[in-house]
């Protein structure tokens, strides 16, 4: 029986199982079996060729963003007219057929964007070279999810579901669960509040399909079957997202006041250009960047410049490192003005955390 059987037959069960505490153990065991087969249908197996060829582009810039949609939506419109790259459109669907590279320049970040080709229902599942588009998704800092504005909620589920089903997280953080692997000492389960739906028999049951026998696992708040499964797997990707509504310019005042409120949302016309402002801005706002200028002993601080850094790694050894590795190598200690300093200036060590908009003069070993 093929992959995609399996995972069907498994679908089926679910669906007629009803959803009781009786059957909480055994959903929970269907759901990690349905884990395990997509991971084995979505993994790159070796030697696979050119499966990918012509969807992936080089890494460029500060921040990497993915424009996803169903065919014809207006995503190559949209990166045409945000960064005066050539993008075929047509009213047909299937336009693009493979990764449209475009780049962007934004309060001194450089930012790439990717116009992917159209994903179709059962993208996950391989179906319209699915698999390849949403891979490159995974690659990104953040996804633009573009949608018609006459069918927004019905392709914003249906998308959602395809990149669900290939381990990306959309505007989600990981799940508050603590797991450690172990060689001995059995399972040992810690619930921190009240659980709806995992209790110790679960999470065995779950566990023993993993062939996981020995661990510590410390539930932080009321999780799911599918948070503890997404621990377990370890392959999720946890990324912001913005749903923007295109083609405002069809519908009426009043029918866009209403899918105004979708949350994560930005109306526009990608034809037109209207409302790019707020998109940039809120773009920006999702990609939390760190911008951070380099001041040389003696001289002004450069503003033009900044080096750009993620949230996660804004430390000063991560500014040295993105300038150049012998910096962190030379480094005797660093001067900053700005808000992450108690004083201006301040002298800090590598670990110093820096914020936006610090200015950085770095002091090399004599």
């Amino acid at each position: 029986m093929s992959i995609l059987a399996k995972i069907a037959e498994i679908e089926a069960e679910m669906a007629k199982t009803q959803k009781n505490k009786a059957t909480m153990g055994h959903l929970g065991l269907l759901k990690a079996r349905l884990a395990k087969l997509r991971r084995e249908l979505i993994t790159p197996k070796s030697g696979g060729g050119p499966a990918g060829e012509g969807f992936d582009v080089a890494k460029t810039g500060d921040a990497r963003i993915g424009f996803v949609g169903f065919p014809s939506v207006g995503k190559s419109t949209l990166l045409c007219n945000l960064a005066g790259v050539y993008s075929e459109v047509a009213s047909y669907e299937f336009t693009t057929l493979t990764t449209v590279p475009g780049v962007i320049r934004y309060k001194g970040a450089k930012i790439q964007l990717l116009d992917l080709p159209g994903i179709i229902e059962g993208a996950k599942d391989g179906k319209g070279r699915g698999k390849q588009v949403i891979a490159v998704a995974r690659t990104c800092s953040m996804i633009l999810l573009v949608l018609d504005v006459e069918k927004p909620i019905a392709h914003k589920k249906l998308i959602e579901h395809e990149l669900e089903g290939f381990g990306i997280r959309l505007n989600k953080g990981p799940p508050p669960i603590s797991f450690k692997r172990k060689e001995k000492g059995g399972l040992n389960l810690t619930t921190l509040v009240t659980q709806s739906e995992l209790d110790l028999e679960t999470v065995k049951t779950i566990l023993s399909e993993y062939k996981i026998h020995n661990a510590d696992i410390t539930l932080k708040a009321d999780c799911t079957t599918e948070d503890l499964i997404d621990v377990i797997e370890g392959n999720r990707v946890y990324m912001p997202a913005i749903y923007v509504l295109n083609k405002i310019d069809s519908i009426t005042i009043e029918e866009l006041d209403v899918i105004s409120k979708i949350p994560h949302c930005v109306p526009i016309s990608a034809h037109h250009k209207w409302n790019f402002d707020e998109l940039l801005e809120k773009m920006w706002e999702y990609l939390d960047l760190v911008r951070v200028y380099t001041k040389p002993r003696g001289q002004m601080p450069d503003y033009s410049s900044p080096i750009v850094l993620s949230r996660e790694k804004c430390s000063v050894e991560d500014f040295c490192m993105k300038i150049h590795k012998s910096l962190a190598k030379d480094f005797k200690h660093a001067v900053v003005w700005g808000k992450s300093v108690k004083y201006n200036p301040q002298r800090v060590g590598k670990d110093h955390v820096l914020m936006d908009e610090d200015v950085v003069q770095i002091v090399k070993k004599v």
